[in-house]
């Protein structure tokens, strides 16, 4: 809401400057061309006169609409610094308590009991949500967009505090223990995994530093990215698990980036693993060699997979339906649909039904 004030405030400043301009630049060409053009009428100038004013003026004309869009470029600017020097020195409100220990991770059990979580609006997130994932269980979440899966991993990792109810793994609550060590216990693969502008191994390694060059190869191989990154050569020269990926990865394809991350995943060797629509973005090809590097991968562990794509998590333990921040089915791929209820309909839609394909026939 403040930001659309503020955009709208800026709008009505922006329109009344430009609107001021024109008109003084209007102002401005009539009133010289028909100061030069009444002194060649007396005989006081010549026609080049006349032309050379004229000119001057619509050169200054451009000049001010330059000045004018160098301005408003720089107020826009110096608001965009601003609001990220706010972000930056804002305080961290979510902090460790004073007696938080660190997360001793045992089997992997993770409860989540009756939380509930709706970014302080009162509507949207989750609502009384229950779910107990027993150790090495992988389950599937699916939903509507907005249902609130999302907002599961969010507070999964406690990125924000549940409003109410807890998430507890091994018995322990996450909010009475470290931040750091809560996400050193879990290993995240997402739709668009962010790589660093630095080399392949520095982005592998970013999740085990102290790693060293055979295990983070065993995990590059394990990923199925160990016989791309040989292939690797950067404009600097740099070849190998030396060359740099460019900002977010952009040198690499979709399915090269995921298997990266994936690599940073195993490396991580993390009980506990979150995969946000992980194969979502790539091609069906890259798709099912990411699928079954994955499927090595949640061996052990136990799993929270969300997606749209149901296929992906059709083999899970056990699949969790969402709908407006609620549980309303779970059970295995089969027994969903056999209850025909919104899992079912997902999977209809998803196998065809919704193109048009019966009216063809």
């Amino acid at each position: 809401e403040n930001a659309r004030e503020t955009f709208k405030r800026e709008m009505r400043i922006v329109t009344k400057m430009d609107l001021a301009l024109t008109v003084l630049n209007g102002f401005l060409i009539v009133s010289v061309t028909g100061w030069a053009i009444l002194l060649w009428y007396q005989g006081a100038a010549t026609v080049g006169t006349v032309a050379a004013a004229t000119a001057l003026v619509l050169r200054l004309n451009n000049m001010t609409y330059w000045i004018m869009w160098a301005f408003t470029s720089l107020v826009q600017a110096l608001g965009v610094v601003q609001e990220g020097m706010e972000t930056i020195t804002h305080p961290i409100s979510l902090v460790d308590s004073p007696s938080a220990l660190p997360l001793a991770v045992g089997r992997g059990l993770v409860e989540i009991d009756n939380i509930s979580h709706h970014y302080g609006r009162g509507f949207g997130g989750l609502q009384n949500v229950s779910l107990t994932l027993k150790p090495g269980e992988r389950i599937g979440v699916v939903g509507r967009s907005g249902a609130g899966k999302s907002t599961l991993v969010k507070l999964m990792l406690r990125f924000y505090d549940t409003e109410s109810g807890q998430i507890r793994i091994d018995g322990q609550d996450i909010s009475t223990v470290t931040q750091e060590s809560l996400r050193r216990m879990i290993g995240m693969v997402q739709q668009d995994s962010s790589l660093m502008h630095r080399s392949v191994r520095d982005n592998i390694l970013y999740a085990r530093p102290d790693a060293g060059d055979m295990a983070m190869i065993a995990a590059a191989k394990r990923a199925e990215a160990h016989e791309f990154i040989l292939t690797l050569e950067d404009p600097q020269g740099r070849q190998g698990y030396d060359a740099h990926v460019g900002e977010r990865g952009v040198k690499l394809s979709g399915g090269q980036r995921q298997r990266v991350a994936l690599a940073r995943v195993i490396l991580k060797d993390a009980p506990i693993l979150i995969l946000d629509e992980a194969t979502s973005a790539l091609d069906s090809e890259a798709e099912a060699a990411i699928q079954e590097a994955l499927f090595g991968v949640m061996q052990g562990k136990t799993v929270i997979a969300i997606a749209h794509r149901l296929s992906t998590i059709a083999a899970m333990d056990r699949i969790v339906v969402l709908d407006d921040g609620r549980i309303v089915e779970q059970g295995k791929h089969a027994e969903l649909l056999a209850q025909n209820g919104l899992y079912a309909r997902f999977w209809a839609r998803q196998s065809g039904g919704f193109i048009g394909l019966e009216a063809e026939e």
